[in-house]
């Protein structure tokens, strides 16, 4: 094998004419729905997509983020070459140089000196090589994944449980059941594809009944019966005082606990003993008695019961005993293994579970082994012929960056993910980084958060150009296919990692397709995996061992276990009662419900962070595509009507948060879906796309002491009005970072607009002009006070350049008239019309974008539902809004609403 892996063609790429279009099945690199993407290949490049109609988990549907894909495929921050220090170089002289960094600092301070910090972003091909690479060969466990930000409550919680970390159910049984209760779950905006199908079920059995568990009311609460606004961090309470309910009023399935579980009758003395009634559920839970009351009488009383719970659970410092608390109650009433009834657990990442499936975490090994048996770790070894296999478990993310910090680690390698963006105390980790003696980062982006600390930038492959297996929520198993070539000089990620390898003189890592990467990982989960005729372990895709090019190639969506027995996968686990825990029966876990860490002091307010419906993570993809941006355009902070009055703060101001040194700042949306006391801040802006507003460096780094994920749903933080003196926009060819205290990025299709605010009065032509010196000619209007200042820019005729301030706390805002102007040739006699932000026709502003989809605004949606359409479907038949994801849907019945209430 050479030195150096090359790819003419990319894996399961056809050839393809200068002229010729393709398409090829793939699937969506997004959120842990895992959609069955269609993609239409010309020339090389992705000219459009569409949903999957064959594919089980989304039957054809797509949001508005995997409609995007192609969009945001070329980056033009893309990161095409090696670089070591900044300067671009070959891939041999990366590879040499980071080899023997790694092997100068592992001779001079053992294994446990490095690490690697990985991201459900990664194929299971990629992720099965980086674990076997340190774990096997380097030596240490020190390897984590961003899973352990989402997903290691639930993973702990199933192992407890079950035995295994296993999602006993299937997106089907969303669409079976009679009772769903979604907690900590805003599956409108973190899964849409799947929110759909929850609202199409409803439609079509009116019975389904829908209640929602969460702080907030979210979107997900359109299609709901009930919403529950429980005090956050609440959880773990509801549902020890479900349980007591149960076996109060007799609901509880004796024969199922007799035969299939164990440990009953001390979980059961430790809920009563805490929330032996309604009553005291309510109090725990600050919520109405009678809606509980309703809820426990739904579940008790219903054979079929789906608890779909995701980062509003597993995000906290008890998030393992929430999982518990809500599997204890379907195993005491056997809901479970059963169609439309069963805990469902879903991920946030298209491949945090192929992640756990390979040992992705510290305190995991590969198909579903681990550290806390010998036997495993010699099984693991034997089979990989590791000659340094790790012994022990390493340590988890948050420990990781502490341990960099404090020079204990001393190289670590971060692939496909952002932890300077998104992990807790993000400040922290950013100057941990700046600390470490070498920094490597695997990237698609050359100039993210966490790229500009490395000290070795190695260009991976993206979305349409990689090739291997993903595994979404439900178990299922699908190709996400390489069909373009790669950018520049990027290589796969399992390329990388095992080029790197042999750099450091190991063997075992001569793949040469990923092929052979997965049948290695296939044939590692049939290893010793028996039990008196049945399976030790849960995870086994030992039928795949001996797959072809050609069937994986073509590889269809598949349910693990696939094995002997189940050789067409698996829709459901656990229908025959047997468990993968020693004795075959489930266990009951003892829990002691308790609240978040902190609580908010005087003068602060409890802070959630999560996802909005538009952008993915930290945005380095979707802050790309000019309509993703359409819906929210800036960093915001939801806030009660309440809590703003006392604070003095109008909707638009600015407003700044502070915890822990960083500052958070972002425009006041005053909602009463907020509970008072509490705001919600969006996860996913970064430093280039915003000067203040990465919410996780807010976080406090309490983790769970079981699994070690952190507590991102609760945040005690100071708030005040930001002291703008002024505010403005730019609308501008020119990508920069503007001098000013505050700016917000939105990219559009010919250029960019910046939000501006500044906390000191200034001269509003000498700033412009300094921010612009290369404008040859300027237009502009001021009043003779100073208080408004409008000027336009051009370059040999062009405008590049629009600036609209004034003093004080709200500012202009720009037209969509005014973005498609950028980079135009404006004649002398219209160019007042720049300033005056139109063209000065009849032209009617469609006002925000609802519609992200069809770029369908507020007015335009008003003007029809005046007019008489009375539901979203009514406006889906004028305006498209809603027809295509559908994420927009619960935004247009609240529109509709609105109308109505002000009518009456």
């Amino acid at each position: 094998m050479s030195s150096l892996i090359t790819t003419a063609v990319p894996e399961g790429t056809l050839q393809q004419q200068a002229t010729s279009i393709n398409k090829e099945h793939t699937t969506c690199c997004y959120c842990g729905v895992g959609c069955g993407v269609t993609a239409t290949i010309q020339n090389n490049q992705v000219i459009a997509v569409q949903g999957r109609e064959d594919h089980p988990a989304n039957f054809g549907r797509l949001c508005v983020k995997g409609s995007s894909l192609h969009q945001t495929q070329h980056s033009p921050e893309r990161l095409l070459r090696p670089r070591v220090h900044n300067q671009e170089v070959s891939w041999e002289q990366a590879l040499s140089y980071s080899a023997r960094s790694f092997q100068d600092i592992i001779s001079k301070y053992g294994p446990d000196s490095v690490a690697f910090y990985l991201s459900g972003q990664l194929l299971t091909e990629d992720y099965y090589v980086a674990n076997k690479l340190i774990k096997g060969f380097i030596g240490t466990a020190n390897v984590d994944t961003n899973s352990r930000l989402c997903m290691a409550s639930a993973v702990v919680s199933h192992k407890r449980a079950f035995g295994g970390d296993v999602v006993p159910g299937c997106y089907e049984d969303l669409e079976k059941t009679d009772v769903l209760i979604l907690v900590g779950s805003n599956a409108a905006y973190a899964h849409p594809v799947t929110f759909q199908r929850i609202a199409k079920a409803k439609q079509e059995r009116p019975h389904l009944k829908i209640v929602v568990l969460d702080p907030r009311r979210t979107a997900t609460c359109d299609i709901a019966d009930i919403h529950i606004p429980l005090a956050p961090g609440s959880d773990a309470y509801f549902f020890n005082g479900l349980l007591s309910y149960l076996a109060q009023h007799n609901y509880c399935d004796a024969h199922y606990i007799a035969e299939h579980t164990q440990g009953f009758e001390a979980a059961l003395s430790a809920a009563q003993k805490q929330v032996n009634n309604i009553h005291a559920a309510a109090a725990a839970c600050d919520a109405s008695v009678d809606l509980i009351a309703e809820v426990y009488r739904l579940f008790a009383q219903n054979k079929k019961v789906v608890t779909l719970f995701s980062q509003g659970i597993n995000q906290s410092s008890s998030g393992v005993d929430k999982g518990n608390a809500i599997i204890n109650c379907h195993l005491a009433t056997g809901k479970i293994g059963k169609e439309g009834a069963c805990p469902f657990s879903i991920t946030g990442q298209p491949n945090a579970m192929g992640g756990r499936e390979v040992g992705g975490l510290a305190n995991q090994l590969a198909a579903h082994m681990g550290f806390d048996d010998q036997a495993d770790i010699d099984r693991v070894a034997q089979f990989w012929q590791a000659p340094n296999m790790a012994q022990t478990e390493g340590l988890k993310a948050v420990d990781m960056f502490k341990a960099i910090d404090e020079g204990k680690i001393k190289a670590i390698w971060i692939m496909a993910t952002n932890p300077v963006v998104s992990m807790p105390d993000a400040d922290f980790v950013k100057q941990a980084l700046q600390k470490c003696e070498l920094v490597m980062v695997s990237e698609v982006i050359a100039d993210t958060d966490t790229a500009k600390a490395a000290h070795v930038l190695l260009p991976a492959t993206g979305w349409g150009e990689k090739n291997g297996t993903v595994t979404n929520s439900e178990r299922c198993i699908s190709l996400q296919k390489g069909f373009l070539p790669p950018a520049g000089e990027a290589k796969h990620d399992w390329q990388i990692i095992s080029l790197f390898a042999q750099k450091m003189g190991f063997k075992g890592f001569d793949y040469l397709h990923t092929i052979d990467i997965f049948k290695e990982h296939a044939a590692l989960s049939a290893l010793n995996n028996t039990r008196k005729q049945t399976p030790a372990r849960a995870f086994d895709i030992s039928a795949m061992a001996d797959i072809t090019l050609k069937q994986y190639s073509n590889l269809l969506p598949i349910q693990w276990p696939v094995n002997q027995a189940n050789p067409n996968g698996t829709q459901r686990l656990f229908s025959t009662g047997s468990f993968f825990t020693p004795s075959g029966k489930a266990n009951f876990i003892a829990i002691t419900a308790r609240l978040p860490v902190l609580q908010a002091q005087r003068n602060e307010v409890i802070m959630n962070t999560g996802r909005i419906r538009d952008q993915w993570h930290t945005m380095s993809r979707t802050g790309t595509a000019p309509h993703l941006l359409a819906h929210t355009q800036e960093p915001y902070v939801d806030i009660h009507p309440q809590d703003a009055r006392q604070l003095n703060l109008l909707e638009g101001q600015l407003v700044e948060l502070a915890n822990r040194g960083a500052r958070y700042i972002g425009r006041v949306k005053i909602n009463a879906a907020q509970r008072a006391g509490e705001i919600f801040a969006p996860m996913h802006w970064n430093a280039k796309y915003a000067s203040s507003a990465r919410a996780d460096a807010l976080v406090n780094p309490f983790v769970d002491p079981i699994c070690g994920q952190p507590e991102f749903k609760h945040t005690p933080v100071s708030i005040v009005r930001h002291n703008t003196q002024w505010t403005g926009f730019l609308v501008t060819t020119k990508n920069h970072e503007p001098q000013c205290d505050y700016w917000a990025k939105i990219t559009v299709q010919k250029g960019y607009v910046f939000r501006v605010a500044g906390v000191q009065s200034i001269a509003f032509d000498h700033w412009l002009k300094q921010q612009y010196p290369e404008v040859e000619q300027w237009q502009e209007l001021q009043d003779s006070q100073g208080e408004y200042y409008r000027a336009a820019g051009f370059v040999a005729s062009a405008l590049v350049v629009v600036f609209n301030a004034n003093q004080g706390h709200i500012g202009p805002t720009e037209s969509r008239w005014l973005n498609d102007q950028l980079g135009e040739s404006i004649e002398d006699g219209v160019r007042y019309s720049i300033l005056a932000g139109n063209a000065g026709c009849d032209d009617e502003d469609q006002g925000a974008v609802v519609c992200a989809c069809y770029q369908v605004g507020t007015n335009t949606i008003n003007q029809k539902i005046r007019s008489g359409c009375q539901s979203a479907e009514a406006l889906g038949q004028v305006l498209k809004c809603g027809t295509n994801c559908g994420s927009c849907i619960p935004e247009l019945n609240a529109m509709i609403q609105a109308c109505r209430s002000t009518a009456v």
